[in-house]
């Protein structure tokens, strides 16, 4: 196994878990007392939870973290923050439909990270299947979820 472009394969994921996970909160925040608020809300503590779980796999196989990589996936989080919405100031509908598009990107490329260990549970007696079944069914269920609600997203947003 290729230890080098595994460890470079797993920072990059979490890198991307940390954007996703910055991204899920100020969705919530910006959703708040909402329907959209509530599972956004859930849906942050599941990503951190996923996040935790990948940092876990990630000791668990001896690799360090790359830390210049997470700080510039928390930073272009950040940035993406100015682009423009449709309003001024505030909180814009266009707002939810991006973010949850946002968070649709981040969960199809964590299902594609669970699918991928799997995949090498037979070379590495470190990465447990149950687990990675387990995660790749939750992403596949917060997949579901997301595009559920980003469909309706959008009809509220054009068609309003």
């Amino acid at each position: 196994m290729n230890r080098k472009l595994l460890s470079i394969y797993l920072n990059d994921h979490l890198a991307g878990s940390t954007a996703g996970a910055e991204l899920a909160r100020r969705a919530a925040g910006s959703n708040e007392g909402t329907e959209y608020g509530t599972f956004l809300s859930t849906l942050a503590g599941e990503i951190q939870e996923d996040r935790e779980s990948l940092q876990d796999i990630m000791r668990r196989l001896e690799f360090g973290e790359d830390i210049p990589k997470k700080v510039a996936a928390w930073t272009a989080e950040k940035v993406g923050r100015l682009k423009p919405n449709g309003q001024l100031r505030g909180y814009s509908p266009l707002s939810r439909v991006v973010e949850l598009e946002g968070l649709a990107l981040g969960i199809t490329g964590k299902l594609a990270l669970w699918k991928a260990l799997l995949e090498l549970v037979d070379e590495e007696p470190r990465l447990k299947a149950a687990e990675l079944k387990r995660l790749r069914e939750r992403a596949e269920r917060q997949q579901r979820d997301v595009e559920e609600r980003r469909l309706r997203a959008v009809s509220e947003t054009f068609r309003g």
